[in-house]
């Protein structure tokens, strides 16, 4: 089943036209989000970065967009197999069909989409460059638009060469994210993650991590930019997103990490997603 703007319908009864703006120009934009025992995790972080990307695409937001009502949409489109199990929901809101580069109208319509979250970490994580094109830095960069070729084609690079994923570099060769995550370096007591000026996205998971750490005496947590060189002198790496929570890398080339810091970061985000939940 889907959520096509409020009516619950069958997958294959959905319907997008030539003219639908998410299919033509990418003109839309989604959150992914995780659901466990039916509860929504970190949906004021997802519904707070949702607003803020419509009103920076200079979408329309529809009064009826309220944290509580778009909440209710997400619930109400998990069929009843999926109740009381992890699970995945996409939410994707494009402007309305009409014109060509130049929208018709502002307005919008919404899709949520829900499958069930098999997504479990992995014991052994390898990752690479992917340096055949550049995710160019810059805030639009942060925004999670439709416009995903470059991740595309990264992943496919990644499954040709037997990765778990690869890692974006920006026009100035800096690291800025992984093709379906944000990424962290640890070297002795500092840990670093690209700035959002590097073009990442403004991962909710990622918030929640630093906010972790700046909380942990510790660690110090610095936001920068980031070259290949310091991944391969890293003592650990580990990736972060909404369904995947923390993922530790276990190789990078020929260089091989130990996961003791994103291990104990996962433990305590996981009492995070329960205390979100309450």
């Amino acid at each position: 089943m889907l959520n096509y703007n409020g009516d619950l319908i069958d997958k294959n009864d959905f319907y997008v036209s030539a003219n639908n703006r998410a299919f033509k120009y990418g003109d839309a934009i989604f959150e992914t989000v995780a659901i466990i025992n039916n509860k929504v995790v970190f949906w004021e972080d997802h519904y707070f970065r949702l607003m803020a990307s419509m009103r920076m695409l200079r979408m329309e937001i529809p009064l009826k967009f309220t944290l509580e009502f778009i909440e209710q949409e997400i619930l109400k489109s998990i069929p009843n197999h999926l109740e009381n199990k992890k699970v995945r929901v996409r939410l994707s809101v494009y402007r309305k069909d009409g014109g060509l580069y130049t929208p018709k109208t502002n307005e919008v319509d919404y899709v949520i989409e829900v499958s069930e979250n098999l997504y479990q970490t992995k014991n052994t994580y390898q990752i690479d460059l992917f340096k055949d094109f550049y995710n160019y830095s810059g805030l639009l960069s942060t925004i999670k638009t439709t416009n995903r070729m470059l991740n595309t084609l990264a992943s496919i690079y990644m499954q040709e060469n037997e990765l778990d994923n690869c890692v974006l570099l920006n026009e100035n060769k800096g690291i800025v994210e992984a093709t379906n995550a944000n990424i962290f370096v640890v070297k002795g007591n500092e840990i670093k993650t690209p700035a959002l000026t590097e073009g990442c996205i403004k991962g909710i998971v990622r918030k929640k991590v630093i906010e972790i750490l700046q909380k942990n005496k510790d660690f110090t947590l610095v936001e920068t930019s980031i070259s290949p060189f310091e991944m391969q002198k890293a003592d650990e790496i580990f990736l972060t997103n909404s369904i995947i929570g923390i993922q530790p890398v276990t190789k990078y080339r020929k260089k091989e990490f130990k996961t003791e810091i994103g291990e104990k970061l996962l433990a305590t985000l996981k009492v995070q997603q329960i205390i979100s939940k309450a």
